[in-house]
């Protein structure tokens, strides 16, 4: 409740809209899934919540697994969030691999419960979409040489400054506009000039605008 309510804050300073540093963001997101060899979208239970629908049809377009890798990890909450992601696909007749109960694999630098996932999904990801990450298991993903790309309402966050694309917007319009993308079936090519630390400056950029205007 408290990262939720930290986030809304954010979306305010925002305008609760999404700006244009994070609709090329989420174009280069896209892009980078695309054309990954092995693409995994991760999710808590935050994400589930708030955009897992979105995320499964995703999912289902490109043809990528959606693994529940979560902070507190208990078997009554992994049965929960499993229970709900396959349910709707089963709603929506997606063939979508929802992984997260075996613990196979391990993301090295991180201890604990949250340090394990499935060796067919994150452990051998080489993109990885990590909506509402937090730092130290991006720092960890981003070591092991993966890509990643986070979705962070804080552009000062050590998630979004360490990721590797940024998208500065809410879960649920993210989530959205990218399955709008694969359903458009879009072909943008990933930009290996990718700078994320403008991308961040812009957006915050974008911030003082709309505080600006807000307080004429």
């Amino acid at each position: 409740m408290i990262a939720h309510g930290r986030g809304e804050a954010y979306d305010y300073l925002l305008g609760e809209q999404t700006t244009l540093s994070a609709a090329s963001a989420t174009l280069e997101a896209y892009a980078r899934l695309r054309a990954a060899e092995h693409p995994v979208i991760s999710v808590n239970g935050n994400t589930v919540a708030l955009a897992g629908r979105d995320l499964l049809h995703l999912a289902s377009m490109l043809s990528c697994p959606v693994e529940v890798n979560i902070f507190y990890r208990t078997q009554a909450r992994m049965d929960g969030l499993m229970a709900k992601l396959e349910g709707w696909c089963a709603e929506d007749g997606l063939q979508v691999d929802v992984l997260g109960r075996r613990t196979d694999g391990r993301i090295e630098g991180l201890e604990g419960p949250r340090a394990q996932c499935e060796a067919g999904g994150i452990a051998s990801a080489d993109v990885v979409l990590v909506p509402l990450e937090d730092g130290d298991r991006c720092e960890a993903l981003v070591a092991m040489g993966k890509t990643v790309l986070v979705v962070d309402l804080n552009p000062l966050s050590r998630t979004a400054r360490t990721a590797t694309v940024t998208i500065v917007d809410e879960v649920g319009r993210t989530a959205a506009a990218l399955r709008a993308h694969a359903m458009a079936a879009e072909s943008p090519k990933p930009n290996p000039d990718w700078d994320n630390m403008a991308c961040l400056q812009a957006s915050l950029d974008e911030i003082a605008a709309h505080l600006s205007h807000r307080f004429e």
